[in-house]
């Protein structure tokens, strides 16, 4: 769930995010927007423009549009090198015609951001700055060298240097801001993208795991009955050909092989549970389940749970929901990763809340992060102190985003903090020091239905 193969999913399936048919539509757009002004500018404005090279720029839109319909099919995503060839097209024919209408005086001109914010949100960080850096030469390159704007009447557009060097400096700096703020905004929107992915193929393999339990356990069930009549049958024949060896190694086999589907079936599942008990159990059956897998590294847990105030004395029956479990395994693991020696695993029920609480005696949680808890990829690159603590640990910084998608899925609430000040000395800290999560649910949504007199009713039949 969280190795490096959920890695190489993110980066296979971000690599060609880039519709082309996006593209051509935007610079259909572009080139209505652009031949309206040249007209309106010729006509309305007498405005001398060299209109063939204009119409020429253009008309070179126009082509590698039509290039790109008839040559790939409307289902095209652009590769990183093909989108970015692309947008270096749009970036260059767009400073070809300013240079051709104006420069800087052209008011149009703040449209050169169109091409690196595209890049900002949907490229890779290197492709960003190369269009970026050519946007920044190309409005340089225009500003001091440029076709002026003239009128019929021969007068030339001017504006003061000043003023031209304010235009410069706005769309240079709208550049830089415009593609940073696109390009964090993208990284947000991909991140959850990417743990809610993550999110959904960790429920989708507890869920798969939970149904082959109960696969198996029905199997058992169901076979528990022929296999006893084979066997039955097996040592009646035994019996009776006991002066036929020929026949009689044949009936022993035959029984051999029942009892060796019975291991098989025995190994497999617990033979004789149905799906409907299986589906609710304790409150402390269901903290060991999920903490099951950590109890062997060598980090001690401890389990307590008992009523708290206006709690019965009789232990609530939770259900056995995939997400519960993969949400709380996910916060004893975090919990173990980082304690120094011990793992305490409390569980609290009230009138009308079941309350569960994680802490470890480790260093807590960084101050700095204690608001961002929760959030996707909290930190991009693991630290040195990290990889010795946590050698085997190969995660994306998934773990508890996942664990409270999963368990607000169920109805909780969690809330992360650290259970002494971090700057106490070891001698002052107390046992519970390190890092605390505290997981409230309403009971009501927690618990399993009563199962009355009748009990819990019968088996659904498992359709295959």
């Amino acid at each position: 769930m969280n190795g490096p193969g959920l890695g190489h999913v993110f980066r296979d399936t971000r690599s060609e995010w880039v519709r082309l048919r996006t593209l051509i539509l935007l610079r259909w757009m572009a080139m209505g927007g652009q031949l309206a002004a040249i007209t309106v500018a010729d006509w309305v404005y007498n405005v001398s423009l060299p209109l063939g090279l204009c119409y020429m720029a253009v008309g070179a839109s126009v082509i590698a549009n039509l290039i790109s319909i008839f040559v790939y099919p409307q289902n095209k995503r652009l590769s990183e090198p093909e989108a970015m060839l692309t947008l270096l097209f749009d970036l260059s024919q767009l400073a070809f015609l300013l240079y051709l209408t104006g420069g800087l005086t052209n008011p149009f001109a703040l449209l050169i951001l169109a091409p690196v914010t595209i890049s900002a949100s949907a490229l890779e960080l290197r492709t960003t700055l190369l269009l970026g850096a050519l946007a920044v030469l190309f409005t340089t390159a225009i500003a001091l060298i440029n076709v002026p704007l003239r009128f019929d009447s021969g007068a030339v557009l001017e504006i003061p240097t000043f003023f031209e060097f304010g235009f410069w400096l706005a769309i240079v700096i709208g550049i830089v801001f415009l593609g940073l703020y696109s390009r964090r905004v993208a990284l947000e929107i991909r991140s959850m993208s990417d743990a809610l992915l993550a999110t959904q193929m960790a429920l989708a393999r507890e869920q798969k795991l939970t149904d082959l339990g109960g696969v198996v356990a029905a199997a058992a069930h169901e076979l528990g009955t022929p296999l006893a009549t084979i066997k039955l049958v097996s040592a009646e024949m035994i019996e009776d050909l006991a002066d036929r060896p020929d026949l009689l190694e044949d009936a022993k086999l035959i029984r051999d092989q029942a009892d060796r589907c019975r291991d098989i079936l025995r190994s497999m599942g617990r033979a004789g549970k149905d799906d409907l008990h299986l589906r609710q159990a304790p409150l402390d059956a269901v903290l060991r389940e999920a903490a099951e897998p950590h109890l062997n590294r060598g980090k001690r847990l401890e389990f307590r749970c008992e009523p708290g105030p206006g709690g019965s004395e009789r232990q609530p029956l939770v259900q056995r929901r995939p997400e519960l479990i993969h949400g709380l395994r996910n916060l004893v693991q975090n919990a173990v990763d980082f304690a120094r020696s011990a793992v305490w695993i409390d569980g609290e029920w009230t009138a009308d809340r079941l309350i569960v609480r994680i802490v470890d005696d480790g260093e807590g949680y960084p101050p700095n992060l204690l608001g961002r808890i929760g959030d996707p990829f909290v930190r991009s690159r693991r630290a040195d102190q990290d990889l010795a603590r946590r050698p085997e640990y190969e995660g994306m910084g998934l773990g508890l985003f996942i664990a409270k998608t999963l368990l607000e899925r169920t109805g909780a609430d969690l809330s992360f903090a650290n259970a002494a000040d971090p700057f106490l000395t070891p001698a002052e800290r107390p046992e519970r020091c390190g890092a605390i999560v505290v997981v409230v649910w309403d009971l009501a949504a927690i618990t399993a239905p009563s199962a009355g007199r009748r009990g819990l009713g019968d088996n659904t039949r498992i359709e295959v």
